[in-house]
């Protein structure tokens, strides 16, 4: 094995296994890469060292320069991996209705936290869009008051990037390219449209899904009954995703709170795969489509986060 010079060399090249037993009885077959193998136990430290490495590449990120991002936690994560082995002080900002896990092991691996309060009708561990938006006014904030370098990862190309150039051709390579769909929980919708690219770069053919929170179906223009779900890391009720190339779509799926739970705790139970909310929607979406128009093809999703990450939820009871 290779000796390396660091963590962040650490990042990537996770393993794609098939869940024969997670589809027993299905028609089809779903091949998950997990993401949740990364050192910050997380898809995000891919967009972590991406984001960094442009900056410092393109002289947006001067050296010693604090860097500063609002985060769901495993962004936040990520960077202060990233950011403690190249010497960048890090300020994350996070919503209090995150579990407080993510927190705990951001300062733990050397970061600020900054915990910013819930609207007053938001529940904690659901945060909504509006949530976000408090956060993100923080954010800008603190950037502009310390004069950080603001790693941005709804806007930064770095985040596209380090799926386009990384995730997306692992999956390629460890698959012999033999799958058919590929379905991913929206956030910043990076590893969507980084993967998305590279797949249609490789095969027209390959059919990816856009998957939403069933309360919250914005991007399949549908009315929102409830901001406030519990898939952590995504589904704020956002359409303005930049990355996202809407030729590429091929359509969107909606996955409840309790499939996202059901599928997660399955997952654990079946596979030995302890992974968190995000992951739980992408294996139960992944399941819609071999049981509809997927019917016997084969489906990628990312297992993006441990289940490690929300032992203070209700997830695993």
């Amino acid at each position: 094995m290779e000796l390396l010079p660091s963590t962040v060399e650490a990042i990537g090249n996770t393993p794609l296994v098939e869940l024969s037993r997670f589809t027993s009885g299905l028609d089809g077959r779903i091949l998950a890469k997990l993401e949740y193998l990364n050192p910050g136990f997380s898809k995000k430290d891919r967009i972590a060292r991406q984001i960094i490495e442009d900056a410092e590449a393109g002289g947006e990120l001067k050296p010693g320069q604090t860097v500063v991002e609002l985060t769901s936690g495993n962004t936040g994560t990520g960077l202060a991996i990233v950011c403690g082995v190249k010497g960048y002080p890090f300020v994350a900002i996070m919503s209090k209705g995150n579990s407080m896990e993510r927190a705990r092991m951001m300062r733990a691996l050397g970061a600020e936290v900054i915990l910013v309060d819930q609207l007053p009708d938001s529940l904690p561990g659901q945060v909504s869009g509006g949530d976000l938006e408090l956060v993100e006014k923080t954010a800008q904030q603190i950037s502009q008051l310390r004069g950080a370098f603001r790693a941005d990862q709804f806007h930064h190309q770095g985040n596209f990037r380090a799926h386009y150039l990384n995730t997306g051709p692992e999956i390629i390579a460890q698959s012999g390219g033999y799958f058919d769909a590929f379905c991913d929980f929206v956030g910043t919708a990076g590893s969507f449209a980084g993967c998305t690219a590279a797949f249609k770069e490789f095969r027209t053919e390959i059919r990816c899904y856009l998957v939403e929170p069933a309360s919250a179906p914005v991007l399949a223009g549908k009315p929102v009954t409830n901001p406030n779900h519990k898939i952590q890391g995504g589904g704020y009720s956002m359409t303005d995703l930049v990355f996202v190339n809407s030729e590429q779509v091929d359509g969107c799926l909606q996955v409840s709170d309790e499939e996202a739970i059901n599928a997660a705790r399955r997952l654990a139970h079946t596979e030995g795969i302890f992974a968190g909310f995000s992951s739980g929607a992408n294996a139960a979406a992944a399941v819609q489509l071999l049981n509809g128009e997927l019917k016997g093809k084969t489906v990628v999703i990312l297992l993006n986060d441990s289940g490690l990450k929300y032992l203070s939820t209700d997830l695993w009871e």
